[in-house]
């Protein structure tokens, strides 16, 4: 009872964060289009290509959810990673463009800035901060990689709408004053997002990458599984232990040294206590290969 609401807590913060996008997209790029703001206008693309990762995300957890098959017998976990990858691109993607118009916006005639852009961008900056904060805690939660990282694309969008309103508020300061130099403002700060939105996008892809290739664990992480299979008595030498994530779970695969005379069903019995232990301990941990070799007092 207790564990369901936690399962499907990821599936609708995804379906909360796809219709906030697809809200902020149509607002900016209306607003943007109205009031003549390159940088809202800029900030309601990058929100397009949020709907599209957030709807990847969806799609993706719903696949990782499925039990393993007669065709994925390790489970669909993966399907994760792969969204997380499509978000990694998009970011890479917007970030390219944000810096192109902030770039083009330096040779042309600054526009007349809008208080009702103003206002949007101030909107889109709180509005973002929320989905922030509540999509990363609930992913780290339930430690699902699609929506952390449209936690992180959340997050750079914080930091765009961060610039459209330190960029529009500079020039309606700049208008007010007469600070012709004000006015170039939001292009200027496009280009220190256009950094850190990179910054994010190789972050999130590497740990995809890192995934899709099946890197290990960190060594604390095997530390740890080291010393619990060591507290088992019966575990007389560990020969192998190896352990990746599989998008929002870990296998442990790993081999051990038992007394060689023990019998079949004393063995199973080992084995079974073994990957209750690390189960029990691990919460992420979904499925414990393990191969028994024989051990003898005397070396041999």
């Amino acid at each position: 009872m207790s564990r369901k609401p936690i399962a499907n807590a990821p599936i609708i913060a995804v379906w909360i964060s796809l219709i906030s996008n697809i809200i902020l997209t149509i607002l900016k790029i209306v607003v943007g289009t109205i009031f003549h703001s390159p940088v809202l206008l800029a900030d309601g693309y990058h929100n397009a290509g949020d709907v599209v990762a957030s709807a990847a995300a969806l799609t993706s957890m719903r696949i990782s959810k499925r039990p393993a098959d007669d065709d994925h017998p390790y489970g669909h976990g993966k399907a994760e990673v792969i969204s997380s990858a499509v978000v990694a691109l998009i970011l890479g993607a917007a970030a390219i463009y944000i810096a192109y118009e902030s770039i083009s916006a330096f040779f042309n005639e600054p526009e007349k800035a809008s208080i009702i852009a103003f206002i949007t961008a101030v909107v889109s900056l709180v509005w973002k901060q929320v989905l922030y904060v509540y999509t990363i805690r609930i992913g780290k939660k339930a430690n699902s990689k699609g929506l952390i990282a449209t936690a992180y694309d959340h997050l750079a969008d914080v930091y765009a709408s961060l610039a459209a309103v330190l960029g529009i508020g500079l020039a309606l300061i700049g208008e007010f004053y007469q600070i012709i130099i004000f006015a170039y403002g939001d292009p200027i700060a496009g280009i220190i997002v256009t950094a850190l939105v990179f910054k994010l996008a190789y972050e999130i892809g590497k740990e995809a990458l890192d995934t899709l290739m099946e890197k290990s664990v960190s060594p604390e992480r095997l530390n740890d599984f080291t010393a619990l299979i060591n507290s088992i008595p019966e575990v007389k030498r560990i020969d192998r232990l190896r352990a990746r994530e599989h998008g929002h779970y870990v296998l442990v695969d790993l081999r051990v040294g038992v007394h060689g005379e023990l019998t079949v069903q004393e063995g199973h019995d080992i084995i079974r206590k073994i990957k209750k232990a690390i189960k029990e301990n691990n919460h992420d941990v979904d499925e414990v290969l393990i191969h028994l070799n024989p051990w003898y007092a005397d070396g041999e």
